[in-house]
């Protein structure tokens, strides 16, 4: 769908430069999604990984962050393969509701209720990010943090739109449960893609 060189603004990796590769195609169609516009492949034009392999290499930043729509739709085996010989560190952002391929530095599963991630992404997770769109929010986050890895990190983060209302939830509930830390929206604040 697009290719942009930012800041990442959420998450383990906030405050880095990196260079994001937003893939077209959604079947979770989440109702709080901020990039609806990915979720219909067929509004795109193909690209071949050389393409985007050379686009990414105009920057400076080495962190490459795949995210969708949906990017596990598709098979990444080439393209990661790829960015890795050619230095770059790959992270996904996915909900996990599909196949994993590819080859992963970093992974970040922010599973969906509309449609869950698959049993095997959750042990390779490297961070566990829940959106709080309301209160049964914290139990889902639960659910999923007991079937992560140990050293998966753990992220609440408020959903955009209804920040004011669940931000001072999410402070209450993390000075409760200390295995969890904040995620905010960075990039929004600072007015960055």
């Amino acid at each position: 769908m697009e290719a942009f060189y930012t800041l990442q603004g959420e998450g383990f990796h906030q405050g880095k430069a990196a260079y994001f590769i937003r893939l077209a195609g959604c079947d979770v169609g989440c109702v709080w999604c901020d990039v609806k516009e990915s979720w219909d492949k067929d509004l795109y034009p193909l690209q071949s990984v050389e393409e985007i392999v050379t686009e990414a290499k105009k920057f400076p930043g080495r962190l490459i962050v795949i995210t969708g729509g949906e990017p596990t739709l598709y098979n990444l085996d080439q393209l990661t393969n790829i960015l890795i010989h050619e230095g770059f560190s790959t992270n996904i952002e996915t909900s996990g509701s599909s196949q994993l391929t590819g080859r992963w530095d970093w992974i970040c599963l922010s599973p969906k209720k509309f449609k869950p991630p698959l049993p095997g992404i959750l042990l390779e997770a490297n961070e566990l990010k829940i959106i709080v769109f309301n209160q049964s929010d914290f139990a889902w986050a639960e659910k999923y943090a007991s079937q992560v890895s140990p050293s998966c990190k753990l992220y609440l983060q408020p959903e955009w739109d209804k920040a004011a209302i669940v931000t001072p939830w999410i402070i209450e509930y993390i000075k409760e449960n200390p295995k969890w830390e904040l995620s905010l929206q960075i990039h929004k604040y600072i007015n960055v893609p």
